[in-house]
């Protein structure tokens, strides 16, 4: 199992400056990505074409997107699906980011929708999960966990295999805000959903990567990526820059 360090650009950098820094990445771990790492990019959708462009054929680079939307084409103003993106050699997809469950109101049925149609029209989904800091100091952790992986992966296809789907827990509280998970906080919840996993789909469970996110930087990413079950990170703000982003790869 090749360990995943993925970058969330989020709503930022244009196409020059997406072409740029995806660019001077590649540049940054070319000879020196270790062989079972693999980096994700996850721009957004204007510059998908100019970063699948910059890496292409690039040993252990792929791109994502950071949405999509069920359904094949049809009166979906505004919106892209799955054969659109592979049309432009992206391979990965994200589901379930807590600012499309927080910001933009997606439930846990929408999110599963969105899961299961993607992995069953050529895409790669890592499905986001994770409490928000109420939800934490209430200890309903395990419970939302629990909840959102049920209603994520209720409809799943069939024959997916475990390197098609990924998992990322990210507590809601650390995203952006520099505070991060403590070690135990993160093992117990990588353990968690590890178990959740093997009960729910336990032919595959063991294949499929866990990834942290909240706040990893070059200076932490090491250490979390030392942790039981942590198979991977997941990072925002830190990954804007190839210089900061290929310490963490690196790390």
């Amino acid at each position: 199992m090749k360990q995943l360090m993925a970058a969330n650009w989020k709503m930022n950098k244009n196409w020059s400056e997406a072409e740029e820094t995806a660019s001077a990445l590649a540049d940054a771990v070319r000879g020196r990505l270790p062989e079972d790492r693999e980096v994700l990019i996850f721009p957004p959708f204007t510059a998908l074409k100019a970063v699948a462009d910059a890496v292409q054929g690039e040993p252990g680079i792929a791109v994502g997107a950071q949405d999509f939307y069920p359904a094949e084409n049809g009166a979906f103003t505004g919106e892209i699906s799955p054969g659109m993106l592979t049309d432009l050699g992206v391979g990965y997809a994200l589901t379930g980011h807590s600012e499309r469950r927080h910001v933009l109101e997606e439930d846990d049925s929408f999110v599963g929708a969105k899961t299961a149609f993607g992995l069953g029209h050529d895409l790669r989904i890592v499905l986001c999960i994770g409490e928000t800091l109420d939800q934490r100091r209430s200890e309903q952790v395990e419970s939302v966990l629990s909840r959102q992986l049920e209603a994520g992966l209720a409809e799943l296809p069939a024959d997916i295999s475990g390197e098609s789907l990924v998992v990322a827990y990210e507590p809601v509280w650390a995203i952006g805000t520099g505070e991060v998970a403590g070690s135990a906080e993160i093992e117990a919840a990588h353990g968690f959903v590890r178990k959740k996993l093997q009960e729910m789909i336990s032919p595959i469970a063991s294949e499929i990567r866990i990834l942290y996110g909240g706040s990893v930087k070059p200076d932490n990413a090491g250490a979390i990526m030392a942790l039981d079950n942590v198979d991977g990170v997941l990072v925002g703000g830190a990954s804007l820059t190839a210089e900061s982003f290929s310490k963490i790869v690196l790390a």
